[in-house]
């Protein structure tokens, strides 16, 4: 987290040179440390705790996806006072939770995201009381549903025995939002890491470990990467999926290695639109930082938020960790 969040540039977002508005970069390492408490949790995936009947005096629980996400969420807002990286935490906790299966793998994290219940449900909707998320509205048969509920969606939840899994399923169609915006819905990315083997996280974390330099840099074109072959959901939820089209065409200039200034600093020739297939790692690799700067102070300005993205680095940096990328030279 503290590694996504220092990586620059990463048009759009927050990084170690860019602030926003209403979010700086020091909340992000508040976050980061403020989480670790529920990371801990689904890094252990079973606690000790005192119990009647037990010879030692203490029973093995297991302590569940959902409870480890929500401890992990009130632990990042209380220290970041705000919403930083929910959409972090929520691909993070299912991989550190295979991790400690012994098998971070696409079947591995596939396992885990199966085996959640209804209670790990209810505990991803109380964490929406935590902290305000940019949602998409839902689908017209799920209003019952809507995250925004929060805890009180519990009942429903438990009627239709929904777990987490089932709810991300429902997320990876996006509502269609204010009647203002069009009427093509980019699915919610991060729900389709639940639902598909978390393909986009993997395949990222490839791009970083067989890239050379910084992790931090690693990180930065890895992004782009990413952007430039989806749109993201962020920023579809809150300007519409025509503007999230189009930085995704915006970035593929730059993993193109593009570099005309209509297509970097605002509305102009879109016509190679975002790439047809995930780049190559060569690809990925040959980005320039220097260009993308351009691109990040245009989408700044502009108030283009790629956040679904950035979780998806985040996630791609932790693998990438796991399996033996080093923060040292």
């Amino acid at each position: 987290m503290l590694l996504e969040v220092a990586g620059t540039p990463k048009p759009g977002n927050v990084d170690r040179r860019r602030d926003l508005a209403d979010l700086r970069f020091e909340s992000f390492l508040g976050g980061a440390v403020g989480a670790r408490g529920g990371l801990e949790l689904a890094a252990r995936g079973r606690e000790r705790e005192a119990a009647d009947g037990d010879p030692s005096g203490e029973a093995t629980s297991e302590t569940s996806v959902g409870t480890a996400f929500e401890r992990a969420v009130a632990g990042m807002a209380d220290r970041a006072g705000t919403n930083t990286q929910f959409g972090c935490l929520l691909l993070l906790v299912p991989l550190v939770r295979a991790t400690a299966t012994g098998d971070l793998s696409p079947a591995g994290v596939d396992r885990v995201t199966r085996n959640t219940t209804v209670g790990d449900a209810v505990a991803f909707y109380r964490s929406f009381e935590r902290v305000d998320i940019a949602v998409a509205e839902p689908p017209a048969d799920a209003d019952a549903l809507d995250v925004r509920r929060g805890g009180d969606a519990e009942t429903t939840l438990r009627d239709r025995g929904a777990t987490l899994r089932d709810v991300m399923a429902l997320s990876t169609s996006a509502g269609d939002g204010p009647e203002s915006l069009p009427s093509e819905r980019v699915p919610d990315r991060n729900a389709q890491e639940w639902t598909e083997g978390f393909p986009r996280t993997f395949r990222a974390a490839e791009w970083i470990l067989t890239d050379d330099g910084p992790l931090a840099d690693r990180a930065a074109r890895a992004f782009l990467g990413l952007l430039a072959t989806e749109p993201d959901t962020l920023v579809a939820t809150n300007r519409g999926p025509d503007v999230a089209r189009d930085a995704t065409a915006r970035a593929a200039a730059v993993v193109r290695g593009n570099h005309k200034v209509s297509v970097l600093d605002g509305p102009g020739d879109r016509e190679s639109g975002p790439l047809t297939d995930p780049p190559t790692p060569d690809a990925v690799h040959a980005v320039d930082l220097a260009t993308a700067e351009t691109l990040a102070d245009a989408f700044v300005d502009e108030g283009i938020n790629p956040g679904t993205t950035a979780d998806l680095t985040c996630a791609a940096l932790y693998v990438a960790l796991r399996r033996g990328a080093e923060v040292a030279p």
